[in-house]
């Protein structure tokens, strides 16, 4: 019996991951496609002290994301995630993701991982003292992409520029 039931599970799972919605992509235009999001979310965040960019911004993110900050602790909701990035940063420090960092991992029939590194500078085009690593999770649901789980950690001193 078990290895009828073994079977079965096998024969659902291949069932399930045949049903996937998305189109299958080159590494290199998932890569891109993520990038292409990466680099939309995060402009709108680096100019959210103006509410029509905060609500971009917002847009990006699942209503139940997780973003777990190393130095911040846990938010469990857009709204929470939003309500500390609206308090905390905007207006105060913009984003910068390091060159090169961003890689890109697909999570079949869901989205993909995307790791990297990033800088925090001062609005004003100032000190870059801050530095981290992050992890986001993308979910792809009728060609939509929002971002589900967020890590952001090692924050550090950032290497003075050259």
């Amino acid at each position: 019996m078990p290895v009828l039931l073994g079977l079965g599970l096998f024969a659902f799972a291949g069932r399930t991951a045949a049903a996937d919605p998305s189109p299958e992509r080159t590494p290199e235009a998932l890569t891109q496609h993520v990038a292409t999001l990466d680099g939309a979310l995060f402009d709108a965040f680096n100019h959210c002290d103006d509410p029509a960019q905060l609500a971009r911004h917002a847009d990006y993110f699942d209503a139940a994301v997780e973003f777990y900050h190393d130095n911040g602790g846990v938010t469990w909701t857009r709204d929470e995630m939003i309500g500390r990035t609206r308090d905390n940063v905007c207006g105060k420090y913009q984003r910068r993701l390091v060159a090169g960092s961003l890689k890109v991992y697909p999570i079949r029939g869901y989205g993909a991982i995307a790791q990297g590194e990033h800088t925090f500078c001062a609005t004003d085009g100032g000190d870059c003292g801050g530095m981290a690593d992050f992890t986001m999770v993308w979910r792809e649901q009728g060609g939509r992409w929002q971002v589900t789980r967020v890590l952001s950690y090692g924050h550090r001193p950032a290497p003075p520029a050259p």
